[in-house]
């Protein structure tokens, strides 16, 4: 049941004056969890007058502040700001695939692969496995060795797809924790030298050198990393070739799917990082994992862009929390026996605390990533002539916006090149109040939090 305090919050912002200007507010935020307050006003000058035009000030706004969407895409901070993320990246990723954005509708018939790269195994982990709709064991062997540390290497249960021993190893002390970090800090690098090895590839298998591939084709990617249960990072990525200008020009002949997935398979596995020894860890090479996807995207079938567009949206708007870690960065007086996280995160947590405090490999900043498990690098990227960018889709909404403020007379109609606009803002804070944070849930149907990060129950 919600505190006498946030039921004493709630009635006094019913009865403010203001609150309906508040309520503006919120659904003008979409309901986020946690809006930025700003304080400052704009003014809107005529330089060949001076005259003033409009003015705008926080002084007039219920609590002299203004609050705005915080606009983080994780889902678990905010669902209404990642929805808005996922939506632009539903968006983007989909006109590199049939156009629109600026993208030109050609672009359907151009070479296009969606890519799985996974990572490899770190040691035996507690797995849903199905065929045919039946759900198969985890690993049954009827010859199942036992491990040095006394653990039988053999699960014949049927889990369930929740069931939270999914992604753990059968021996956490056989398992390679250290192996898996170190992993997820150099998956970024192991990507870079992917798409070098693909073009090199395309370029021989073409009979061309890599200035005479610039000169006829391009290749774009567009990617988003995903956590397995076991936490460990793998890629999803579209990956297309165009014309010598991008997507608004015709690919070469040669330039087909077959050569593409050729070109694929060879860079998966022809690339490689290496990790140099460290006290008590010996020297690592990293590969892409032997289970690669590849596939060609249709406009009909299983594989639509539709399809695509959606399954890279959702995961762009994701973290490390099918883990069981936590959604935000370990701080240096954190107990992490008390953490409330599942042994398995734990364990990763504490090899990125470790191995982060080597002088060796201080530049993978281990302990900063240490939530993330070790993965730093962005979790949605794409090429520059891929389509659109996020930045284009929010200046197109925020037109928008202005456009609907002009009709409907909250803001004046003058050419905004012409003007001259002196604003001042400042940081004054961030969230809602316990009672605020009920309201909001009233108001846009979203599930509020307290300042402390956990849910109103």
């Amino acid at each position: 049941m919600p505190s006498t305090y946030a039921v004493a919050g709630m009635i006094t912002r019913l009865h403010d004056p203001q609150y309906a200007r508040w309520a503006s507010q919120i659904r003008a935020t979409g309901g986020c969890r946690q809006p930025i307050h700003l304080r400052g006003h704009v003014l809107h000058i005529d330089p060949a007058t001076g005259q003033r035009l409009h003015r705008y000030s926080t002084t007039s706004e219920p609590d002299g502040i203004l609050r705005l969407p915080c606009k983080t895409r994780r889902a678990t901070r905010c669902p209404s700001c990642a929805e808005t993320y996922r939506a632009d990246t539903y968006q983007l990723i989909r006109a590199g695939l049939v156009g629109g954005k600026g993208v030109p509708a050609t672009v359907t018939t151009h070479p296009c692969l969606f890519v799985t790269l996974t990572a490899p195994s770190f040691g035996t982990v507690h797995t849903r496995r199905e065929k045919n709709g039946t759900v198969l064991p985890c690993h049954a062997r009827r010859d199942a060795t036992t491990c040095p540390h006394g653990m039988v290497m053999s699960c014949t249960a049927r889990h369930g797809a929740e069931e939270t021993c999914l992604g753990e190893p059968l021996c956490p002390d056989c398992y390679d924790y250290a192996g898996s970090v170190l992993f997820n800090a150099m998956s970024p690098e192991l990507w870079r030298r992917f798409t070098e090895a693909l073009r090199r590839r395309v370029a021989k298998t073409a009979g061309l050198t890599q200035r005479e591939l610039r000169e006829q084709a391009v290749i774009s990617f567009a990617k988003v990393a995903e956590y397995q249960r076991r936490g460990v990072v793998h890629f999803h990525a579209v990956i297309r070739v165009d014309g010598p200008e991008g997507p608004a020009t015709t690919p070469p002949a040669w330039a087909t799917a077959d050569l593409l997935t050729d070109a694929v398979q060879h860079a998966a596995s022809a690339v490689a990082v290496t990790v140099p020894a460290v006290p008590g860890e010996p020297t690592r090479a990293f590969h892409w994992g032997t289970q690669l996807d590849v596939r060609q995207i249709t406009m009909t079938g299983d594989l639509t862009d539709q399809a695509v567009a959606a399954y890279i949206a959702k995961y762009a708007t994701k973290a490390a929390e099918c883990v069981g870690t936590l959604d935000r960065r370990i701080h240096p007086l954190d107990d992490l026996a008390a953490l409330p996280i599942r042994d398995h995160a734990r364990r990763l947590i504490a090899e990125c605390l470790r191995l982060g405090a080597l002088d060796e490999l201080a530049e993978f900043r281990l302990i900063k990533w240490a939530n993330m498990l070790g993965f730093r690098g962005h979790f949605s990227t794409k090429s520059r002539r891929y389509s659109t960018t996020l930045g284009k889709l929010r200046e197109a909404r925020a037109e928008h916006r202005r456009g609907e403020a002009i009709s409907t007379g909250r803001l004046p109609l003058f050419d905004e090149d012409t003007v001259l606009v002196i604003s001042h803002w400042e940081y004054a804070g961030q969230g809602h109040s316990i009672g605020d944070a009920l309201l909001v849930r009233a108001l846009t149907g979203s599930r509020p939090v307290d300042p402390g990060g956990r849910y109103e129950s």
